[in-house]
């Protein structure tokens, strides 16, 4: 069983099933027996969590009744001792338990200086609250977990902040400062949060605000600690390289190469870093890339095909697509992500992939005066002004200080300083090759030095005079590992081979539990701690990963195609079973870590979707469906359009039996979002037919939404979609949301708020994230419109606490947009600018252009409101040239045509003013065109003569609407003029004559 008290007690059976406690008095027993999960509790703490400080007569008696209850009711082992009761489950079964030990781990991970197994334990523990700990019983029992909670915020942001994080972590400091508001270890973290993302005034305010803060609190001064930040801050310190791979050993030697590499990149925009395999060009490019301000890794190596490459870099550069998928040409994209940036990007191992690796860089090149690319190849790229820089073996004496400093990390007992010599032999045998040091010198846990020598020589007396037609990587690489190979015993041999099956690169590897089940051996931890140990491996939070180098050769020593067919076989079904157990969470309270899990084995699941689309496309089919809403939630579908279209193409025009949901996502998943595809339509008039003939509950009731986002506007809220997402909690509180849309597009609002706030509910019970934002987004335009700009402001901002935690930057840029708005309308003009900027940054990270051209239309916004009519037409063009031809667009096109009127009103053209609006109406020309409409009815308003005309035309936006706009400073001083311009009788009547009007009538007028 399974047991939660991070929050309401949650009780699972083995296979899933809630399992209910009783009332709030056997819930709190319970949970105090959780709390000491495994040992005695006494019977004093369970009176007193029981019953307080005021315990009935024969308190004793009843607590043993209490307990013989509980344990009939839910069949748990509830023994009775002298001193209390103790409950026998294992503390890895009570989520608090899990939650202290992998905090506990977490802090150890950063203290190692291993931030980012550090940020993956404090994320799996923070992702285990749902809610106020220990909720069945009084306040006072959580207070110690809220602290240990706290720290682990602390210390993760910590974390993620040496890797490089910045902008993502402020609206989470924020909410922990607005609750925690002395601490200076926040406030801290806000400001290098701040300084990482390029805000550097920003961040020497917030120190400003700690000061004033402790002053009136405290009546002290900031800590010598959060002073010399400031200090540093001041001076204008540089951001650390972001995405550089963090070293887990010192670097030694190449100091002339790292000079050679810095002046290059001063002069040129192209260096390329060629040599053999394992001379160490991914090592060296990580230290000449680690201390400059802009920097973005792409690891090139993991990738099997050419079209990866673009979206390898989209993810280098942290773009993600937005939750409709991709928009438009990856390359295109890439481009308007590095717009106006000083970026060096770094791509590393070009060498299988060199000729898209050149095209895209010459691209890019061409197009972003700003970038610079620093490469690494085994081959130069080849494009015209790229400056090769070759890194030669390590001369005699950095290789000798390598491998003394390698060998004194396996045995510091080692004297080696008094065998230089014989150290110096064996670099050279190696010539000098890094990574051929540094398996050899990992040989010394088991051998001596002279051992080492002696099988050096014998193995290389044959191998270093082979064939010179030959890669440099097979005449002296392959040697090393094969030496390596030959040193292992045929248990550890094997058990390497059958590993080769597991995807490279960051996200590649397995866990414990993923090699036991796909290589078939049984309590493997041994084997691989040799294999570890042997340099084989390399193991870090949890999971095994083999060198690309060490994995190729291992894969060449399977024994047979049938081998590596069933290694690929048993390797796709495990990981079908990872994607199948993680999908229903993604959708409630647990969706931070299976979101954390699934994107940890991100290589793994997409190799076994190749193979499975090849070799079984039914069960690819499932796999894919299991793993659509991940994608769309982490921003990944892109990358695998080309493959749901060959998957599509294997299954053909039907969908198989029984799969009729999982067809429709595959079809779903062929989108590609930018227009070339001639058979797109006919694809999603197909799945639509398929998903029309759906008439019941859907197993994945997401299903609704993608489709939604796919097939535009034509597919509302009918009668099917609410048998479709059934009865499920998550899937009324969806139904809700669409109806909410619904009633909000054709001026309901009342009707449209109420949906939205049941939705809300339904999404809190379930713990959805994604839900819940989806939701506080509408909630708080509802509350500006009505002029409760506080209300509407706390709404928003626990909505972007909750795409904070998402890292979800589609919803970021619309929840920032949205809180652009209130400020604009409270007078904030800075901030407001401030947040449209924000937003329009977080939509190009996103690939969404229509919400880059919203912000700029907020930019455009702001600066005719603040008098800058000039700065304003430059942001509306801006948004209109931004607009795509589709069905998102129109509404932002129609208020750009507005905006752009209302500037040719303020230099008293009015004529071209109504020219501008009336094209924002002829848009106008459909039901779900309501809110355009109001809006362009308010516009006409301003340039209409006639007062009593101009009323009706007030009175009709307010009828669209559904309601008056509160404070708006482009409508309220209209609605001045024409009140004065007419008796109160007249105006309410000519209001009320618009109010009634339907949208072809206004159109009309």
């Amino acid at each position: 069983m399974r047991f939660g008290i991070l929050g309401p007690l949650d009780v699972r059976a083995p296979d899933g099933t809630p399992l209910d406690p009783g009332g709030p008095r056997p819930r709190a027993l319970l949970t105090l027996l959780l709390l000491g999960a495994g040992r005695t509790v006494p019977a004093e703490r369970l009176i007193d969590g029981l019953y307080g400080d005021e315990p009935p007569a024969g308190a004793a008696n009843a607590l043993q009744s209490q307990v013989s209850r509980l344990r009939k009711r839910l069949s748990l082992d509830i023994e009775a001792t002298p001193a209390g009761y103790r409950l026998a489950v294992g503390p890895d079964d009570v989520d608090v338990h899990r939650f202290e030990r992998l905090a506990a781990d977490g802090g150890r991970a950063l203290t190692a200086g291993d931030p980012s197994r550090a940020a993956a334990l404090l994320g799996e523990a923070l992702g285990l609250w749902r809610g106020p700990a220990l909720a069945d019983l009084p306040a006072a029992f959580g207070g110690r977990l809220d602290e240990i909670r706290l720290t682990a915020a602390q210390t993760r942001i910590e974390a993620e902040l040496a890797l490089g994080s910045g902008g993502g972590l402020v609206p989470e400091l924020r909410e922990l400062i607005a609750a925690h508001p002395l601490s200076e270890r926040l406030y801290g973290q806000l400001m290098r949060a701040l300084h990482a993302d390029g805000r550097p005034a920003e961040a020497l305010a917030v120190y400003e605000e700690v000061r004033r803060v402790l002053a009136d609190e405290l009546g002290a001064d900031p800590s010598a600690e959060l002073s010399a930040l400031h200090v540093e801050l001041l001076r204008g310190e540089p951001a650390r390289g972001r995405g550089v791979p963090a070293q887990l050993t010192r670097f030694v030697g190449r100091t002339d190469e790292l000079s050679r590499i810095d002046a290059l990149l001063a002069g040129a925009r192209l260096v390329t870093l060629t040599g053999p395999g394992g001379a160490g060009k991914t090592r060296l490019a990580a230290e000449a890339a680690r201390d400059r301000a802009d920097v973005c890794w792409a690891e090139l190596a993991p990738l099997t095909g050419a079209e990866q490459v673009p979206y390898a870099l989209l993810a280098a550069l942290g773009v993600r697509e937005g939750f409709r998928g991709p928009q438009g040409d990856p390359v295109e994209r890439l481009i308007d992500a590095l717009e106006g940036r000083e970026v060096l990007l770094v791509l590393d191992n070009c060498e299988h992939l060199v000729d898209e690796a050149a095209r895209t860089a010459g691209v890019l090149l061409g197009a972003c005066p700003g970038l610079r690319i620093l490469a690494t190849s085994r081959e130069a790229l080849g494009i015209t002004g790229e400056t090769l820089c070759p890194v030669p073996p390590l001369a005699a004496g950095p290789a000798a200080r390598l491998f003394m400093d390698r060998a004194a990390a396996v045995r510091p007992d080692a004297d080696l300083h008094a065998r230089v010599e014989a150290v110096h032999g064996i670099c050279e045998a190696l010539d000098g090759l890094p990574l051929a040091i540094e398996l050899a010198a990992a040989r010394l846990r088991t051998l001596t030095v002279d051992e080492l020598a002696d099988r050096l020589g014998d193995r290389f007396r044959l191998l270093s005079r082979g064939d010179r037609t030959k890669a440099p990587r097979h005449r002296t690489l392959r040697a090393v590992v094969e030496w390596s190979w030959e040193l292992l015993d045929e248990e550890e041999r094997d058990l390497a081979r059958r590993m080769a099956v597991f995807a490279g690169g960051s996200s590649g590897g397995a866990t414990l539990a993923a090699v036991e089940a796909v290589c078939g051996v049984p309590y493997p931890e041994d084997l691989l701690a040799s294999l570890t140990e042997k340099s084989f491996l390399e193991a870090a939070g949890g999971r095994y990963r083999m060198l690309q180098t060490i994995r190729a050769f291992c894969a060449e020593h399977l024994a047979d195609e049938d081998e590596l067919t069933r290694l690929r076989d048993a390797h796709a079904a495990y990981f079908r079973g990872v994607a199948a157990q993680a999908e229903p969470y993604l959708r409630g309270g647990g969706q931070l870590p299976r979101l954390a899990a699934l994107g940890a084995e991100r290589d793994n699941l997409s190799a076994a979707l190749r193979h499975l689309v090849r070799a079984d496309p039914r069960a690819a089919l499932r796999l894919m469906a299991d793993l659509s809403w991940f994608w769309r939630l982490r921003g990944l579908h892109g990358a695998h359009v080309p493959l749901a279209r060959e998957l599509l193409a294997a299954l053909g025009d039907e969908p198989p039996e029984d799969l009729a949901e999982e067809y429709v996502l595959c079809v779903i998943n062929t989108v590609s979002g930018d227009g070339t595809d001639p058979r797109e339509p006919e694809r999603l008039a197909r799945a639509e037919a398929v998903l029309a003939s759906r008439d019941h509950a859907l197993r994945r009731p997401f299903v609704v939404v993608l489709w939604s986002v796919a097939y535009g506007p034509q597919y509302a809220v009918k009668e099917r979609v609410r048998r479709q997402v059934g009865e499920a909690p998550w899937g009324l509180a969806l139904l809700d949301v669409g109806l909410g849309f619904q009633e909000w597009f054709t001026g309901r609002p009342d009707t449209s708020e109420r949906h939205f706030e049941r939705a809300l509910a339904g999404f809190r019970a379930t713990g959805d994230r994604w839900g819940m934002a989806n939701c506080l987004d509408p909630l708080g335009m509802f509350a500006d419109w009505r002029g409760d700009r506080e209300r509407a402001l706390t709404l928003l901002d626990e909505g972007l606490a909750h795409v904070a935690a998402l890292e979800a930057p589609e919803e970021t840029a619309d929840l920032l947009h949205r809180r652009a708005y209130v400020l604009l309308h409270q007078g904030q003009l800075r901030d407001a600018a401030d947040h449209f900027t924000r937003s329009a940054a977080m939509a190009r990270t996103a690939a969404v252009p229509d919400k880059v051209a919203s912000a700029r239309r907020g930019l455009g916004d702001v600066a005719r409101i603040g008098g800058d009519t000039e700065h304003a037409r430059v942001h509306y063009e801006a948004a209109l040239e931004l607009c795509a031809a589709n069905w998102f667009s129109v509404g932002e096109t129609v208020r750009t045509l507005i905006g752009l009127g209302r500037i040719a009103l303020a230099a008293s053209r009015p004529d071209e003013a109504r020219d501008w609006f009336e094209q924002g109406v002829a848009l106008c020309d459909g039901p779900t065109r309501a809110l355009e409409l109001a809006d362009a009815a308010e516009a006409l308003a301003c340039v209409t003569q006639d007062p009593r005309e101009a009323a009706v035309l007030l009175g009709a936006g307010t009828g669209l609407r559904g309601l008056a706009l509160v404070g708006d400073p482009d409508v309220a001083p209209v609605v001045a003029r024409v009140r004065a311009a007419l008796t109160a009788e007249s105006y309410e009547k000519a209001f009320e004559e618009g109010r009634a009007m339907r949208s072809a009538a206004v159109s009309r007028r």
